[in-house]
């Protein structure tokens, strides 16, 4: 219960912000290393890695660095706690015109397509039963989509099922 409302206070925040300009400008490199180490003990426990491919010169996104770590905790441990227990997360950055292509992929059961468009709302649940079971609030994707507006991104979700899922964020690079 206390994640829930800590998540819920996380969203009103984020929600409250939205207006606010964002100027600083941010490597999103150790943002990343700092993600996969937060969820290093729950990949150990499903004996999961995660793999990080990050462009080597990738430009600095204009952006809140605790709202991206928060984004990529929760990308992150969706990835872990959805995939098969023994296969790879992929986190992966790059450039992508005048955005940073951001991605996090998992190896599982994937997600049907009458789903995706309802994965971004709060609470929702492909099988409840089982996401009650491997634990979360049903709050992470609305988390996530809330900092990608907040931030004038593009989020998109991609999965097949009996494949898996990527989730792809598109943030501005920062003007220099």
């Amino acid at each position: 219960m206390q994640r829930v409302v800590e998540d819920l206070i996380s969203l009103s925040r984020i929600e409250a912000q939205k207006f606010t300009a964002l100027t600083d400008a941010i490597d999103l490199r150790p943002l990343i290393e700092q993600a996969a180490e937060n969820a290093r003990l729950m990949a150990a426990e499903r004996n999961s890695t995660i793999v990080r491919s990050i462009e080597p010169r990738l430009p600095p996104i204009a952006a809140d660095s605790g709202q991206i770590l928060q984004l990529l905790d929760n990308l992150i441990a969706n990835a872990l706690r959805y995939g098969e227990a023994g296969t790879p997360v992929t986190v992966k950055a790059r450039t992508d015109g005048a955005m940073v292509h951001l991605s996090v992929s998992d190896e599982g059961e994937g997600i049907a397509p009458e789903h995706i468009a309802r994965l971004t709302e709060r609470f929702y649940r492909v099988d409840a039963s089982r996401s009650r079971s491997l634990g979360g609030t049903g709050l992470g994707l609305a988390i996530v989509k809330h900092i990608v507006e907040r931030h004038r991104g593009r989020l998109s979700i991609e999965s097949k099922v009996g494949v898996g899922t990527e989730i792809h964020v598109l943030l501005p690079a920062a003007v220099s």
